[in-house]
């Protein structure tokens, strides 16, 4: 294969993007031309909401062509369009043959929730300080430890386990509303719970979570959401805002007397909506931040 790269200002990227797809580019993406540089931007948005922003104000156009004739035929063709202008050719080269499977493979590493508690990638082996471990591979379902979010919710699960002698009671009966791989889940049974159910209404994060659990000798229980029943000492939900605010009420009618809410895959900005959103339940408060996002937790 053959990789055209191009730069485009943010109001071109599109009509670039369209063209290189009807000039049968096998694939076509799009990135930060100034990532990991001071002029980075971060974009942050929400399925069904409008992004902060179109896009970057610099972006690296990259097509992947079957051969080198046709990638150099489109990068004519663009170059000779009227809405090609301010963009520019930056490279039209082979795409090296790797491993790629090794390559995915090494963008993974141990990842440290505490000194003692780690996601491991199978792959790997566990630190040697780690006492307790999660073997986890990324796959389709989210959740492999690596967001911000995750992070938040796997401390919070951790620190709360270690207020008590009894793990078991600090976290009593667990829902992981939104289970995704079921990491949340398996880190609660990993730090003692007895009785937990992960729910999500993706058939495949639920598959996912009964693998997962299985790999990890996790006792769980995971369907899709009509089985979370009853009230549980913690109710963990790492989604997005938005549903969020929507399932403010189903989730503060799982919560037991004395239990603890914990939300997460929430942006700094919008901790005032979701604060609204439980009031009539809940109180909620920022336990935790980290890179723009922040956990929060309530306890009735």
């Amino acid at each position: 294969m053959y990789e055209l790269s191009l730069m485009s200002p943010q109001d071109r990227v599109e009509p670039v993007s369209d063209a290189l797809d009807a000039l049968d580019a096998l694939s076509v993406s799009v990135e930060d031309a100034d990532a990991q540089t001071d002029a980075e931007q971060a974009l942050f948005g929400e399925p069904g909401m409008p992004p902060p922003q179109e896009g970057w104000q610099r972006s690296r156009v990259v097509a992947l062509f079957e051969t080198e004739a046709a990638a150099k035929e489109a990068a004519d063709l663009l170059q000779a369009q009227d809405f090609f202008e301010g963009c520019k050719l930056l490279s039209l080269a082979p795409v090296v043959e790797q491993d790629w499977v090794r390559l995915t493979q090494s963008q993974f590493a141990p990842v440290e929730i505490t000194p003692e508690f780690w996601i491991v990638p199978t792959w790997h082996e566990p630190p040697a300080q780690a006492r307790r471990v999660i073997r986890l591979d990324p796959g389709l379902a989210f959740g492999t430890g690596t967001h911000p979010t995750t992070r938040m919710c796997l401390r919070w699960i951790a620190r709360q386990a270690a207020t008590s002698p009894d793990a078991a009671a600090a976290l009593g009966r667990v829902l992981d509303y939104g289970c995704g791989s079921g990491i949340l889940a398996i880190a609660a049974a990993k730090h003692g719970a007895t009785e937990i159910d992960a729910v999500d209404i993706d058939p495949a994060a639920v598959e996912s979570t009964v693998r997962n659990a299985q790999a990890n000798n996790a006792a769980l229980h995971a369907a899709l959401p009509d089985a979370a029943q009853g009230l549980y000492q913690t109710v963990l939900a790492n989604i997005l805002a938005s549903p969020l605010q929507v399932l403010a009420p189903l989730l503060c009618a799982h919560v037991a007397p004395g239990g603890h809410l914990v939300l997460a895959g929430i942006l700094e900005r919008q901790a005032e909506l979701l604060q609204q959103a439980y009031a009539p339940w809940l109180q909620l408060r920022v336990a935790d931040q980290e890179d723009g996002w922040i956990l929060m937790t309530a306890q009735r």
